[in-house]
């Protein structure tokens, strides 16, 4: 798997665009308009758009340095002057973003294309005027949006490389992203990234706090249609429809093994679970804690998320019928990280719910090693158990939220709290796991009658003991649970543990993967 650098969108927060005339056509672009599109690509091989970039934007001419130096010029932002809520702002295509986008704006009447402008950029000392024409396109864009103050326009989604988003919410900072598709992600095999190639911009009615635009998707193996509807806020909600289209063996399609819906990516160096922690002055480092599923039988299973220099973990949850997964930050406490430039207490969890029955299928998660933060390296998403014939239609919709404290309980209210992990002291072939869970329903609860703990673990290992604490400090409950591996060589252990009352289970259930050191 090709590692997605988490550090791409901060270095292109190019200062922002009005948009050049082109000529309008009297179409209606709706949903139905862009999978016909889709549906046409598809019967064709592949074309990368990286074949029309000019040679001076390539990498070889326009390294980092130099690309850097290109700002875009705020007071040419799409709608800047309309006296709307929404304001579009475009990325310089280039460097590392080889494959141009084509963007066109549209009402309910016609459509515009938004043909690429010098004009739009500060090019600093860069001498490369005339010489980019302007059929050339876009790397991508950001939506602009008053979020936090009502007299400043802050940025609210990005969409950028390949197939990847990134979307706010009041009051955060970026972290994981989100993507339109995911082929082979994680595996042994090659990975094939789909690109965003065309957009629509929906021109919003003044007041109106939504957004709508379509996007392109193209790919070796398939094309698609999407559509996307933006709510900023406390918690930005996305509606998502997408039809997809593979193409056949005879245009080009690789076997693809794994198609991965509603792909979420994110990064976890190092967390309070983490064993043998790097020699870093900072607590915890990551974007996401762990991955929570809400399955179709109602339990919601938290997986803390877990990483080490030289070991890939591939998990896979039976999850047909899903009801919703996300990728959490769960621990919103400046003080377990302790960092002053990247602001992880502040980064977004992101939630996905399907709409409708998605039907049979698994909730995959890919934990990549990692020695640093510089790489997203942890990667959730959907894959269904069958696909249609080549050119058959495939549809699914889902709601896309992302937020802070909101988000992080979702679905949940009774939750896991933290996982810490470490050797028993009086038994070093022991493990030892401290499970912290809180929420309404254990708050009630007293040490006459507490709540008991329902704990197992693979056949590989065997749980020496299990005691339940209340914790004082957290008004929940901490689980003590001490397991021992079998074999001189230990091999990874799945363990789970739920708190009950009775019959009654009050908490979501801890999905954990001990993963032995080297």
């Amino acid at each position: 798997m090709v590692l997605f650098s988490r550090f791409l969108f901060p270095i292109l927060f190019v200062v922002p665009v009005m948009w050049a005339s082109a000529q309008v056509e009297d179409i209606s672009v709706d949903f139905a308009y862009v999978e016909q599109q889709a549906k046409e690509v598809s019967a064709a091989p592949f074309q990368s758009p990286a074949a029309d970039l000019p040679e001076v934007l390539q990498e070889k001419n326009l390294n980092y340095d130099r690309y850097r130096e290109i700002r875009f010029r705020r007071e040419k932002a799409l709608w800047h002057e309309d006296g709307l809520k929404f304001w579009v702002e475009f990325f310089h295509p280039g460097y590392i973003f080889r494959e141009p986008v084509h963007v066109w704006e549209f009402t309910d009447k016609a459509a515009q294309n938004i043909r690429f402008v010098q004009d739009f950029f500060d090019y600093g000392s860069l001498d490369i005027k005339d010489q980019i024409p302007v059929n050339t396109g876009y790397a991508g864009f950001r939506l602009l949006y008053p979020l936090n103050k009502a007299e400043a326009m802050d940025e609210v989604a990005v969409f950028q490389g390949a197939s990847y988003f990134r979307l706010l919410a009041k009051g955060l900072r970026y972290g994981q992203s989100a993507r339109g598709l995911a082929l082979d992600c994680g595996g042994d095999g090659q990975e094939e990234f789909p690109l965003f190639t065309r957009f629509w911009l929906g021109k919003p009615e003044p007041g109106v706090e939504a957004v709508t635009l379509y996007a392109l998707l193209d790919s070796v193996s398939c094309a698609g249609a999407y559509a996307f509807t933006i709510k900023p806020g406390e918690t930005t909600s996305v509606d998502i429809e997408a039809t997809l289209f593979f193409r056949s063996k005879e245009n080009g399609a690789r076997e693809t093994k794994v198609v991965g819906l509603a792909p979420l990516t994110s990064m976890f160096w190092f967390g309070e679970n983490t064993e043998g922690k790097p020699a870093d002055y900072r607590g915890e480092v990551h974007d996401s804690d762990g991955l929570l599923l809400h399955t179709a039988a109602d339990e919601r299973i938290w997986r803390p998320l877990c990483s080490s220099e030289k070991t890939k973990r591939y998990s896979v949850f039976e999850a047909s019928g899903v009801k919703g997964f996300g990728l959490l930050q769960r621990d919103r406490d400046f003080r377990s990280y302790q960092e002053i430039f990247n602001f992880y207490h502040q980064t977004p969890s992101v939630f996905i719910t399907p709409k409708g029955n998605w039907g049979a299928g698994e909730v995959h998660l890919v934990e990549l090693d990692t020695v640093d933060e510089y790489k997203d390296n942890v990667v959730a998403f959907w894959v269904p158990k069958t696909l249609p014939a080549p050119g058959e239609p495939f549809h699914f919709a889902y709601n896309l939220s992302t937020g802070g404290a909101i988000v992080d309980a979702l679905p949940s209210h009774d939750i896991v709290e933290a996982t810490r992990v470490g050797v028993d002291i009086h038994n070093r072939k022991t493990q030892q796991f401290a499970v912290d869970f809180v929420g309404p329903k254990l708050a009630g609860l007293t040490e006459e009658s507490p709540p008991e703990a329902a704990v197992s673990c693979s056949e590989n290992a065997h749980i020496a003991a299990c005691t339940v604490h209340r914790n004082p400090f957290a008004e929940g409950w901490r689980v003590m649970i001490k397991l021992e591996p079998h074999g001189e060589k230990p091999t990874p252990v799945s363990l789970r543990c739920t708190l009950k009352n009775g019959d009654a289970v009050l908490t979501e259930t801890w999905d954990y993967l001990w993963t032995p050191k080297e």
